[in-house]
């Protein structure tokens, strides 16, 4: 099987007590959450953090696809509940669209 790595950066509003809040609240990301997830193709994904910074590193199976995984996000009940209650920590990039969370980043090295 032939995996695929997306990579996505978005922030935090800019405090230490949501900052850890949303920390603990990923320590119990909802399982509906994690199924949904799994459901379009994700066979890993990973947060990273550093002050007001969070950097996503997914891996997909060849069936996923970025469009279709909106579309199935964005018709789920609880995904939309769960992504409302995450704009408490999150704050868009400053050049993200309007409504957009996390985004895409561009691989611009690779060490082969």
């Amino acid at each position: 099987m032939k995996t695929k790595r997306y990579c996505f950066a978005l922030d935090l509003i800019n405090d230490n007590s949501l900052i850890e809040e949303y920390k603990l609240v990923h320590q119990n990301v909802w399982s509906e959450i994690s199924t949904s997830i799994k459901d379009t193709g994700v066979i890993n994904l990973e947060i990273y953090h550093v002050h007001d910074r969070l950097f996503m590193i997914m891996e997909t199976d060849d069936s996923f696809s970025l469009d279709q995984k909106q579309a199935q996000d964005s018709s789920n009940v609880v995904v939309q509940k769960w992504e409302a209650q995450m704009w408490k920590y999150q704050k868009a990039l400053p050049h993200a669209k309007a409504g957009e969370k996390w985004v895409l980043m561009e691989c611009i090295y690779k060490l082969e």
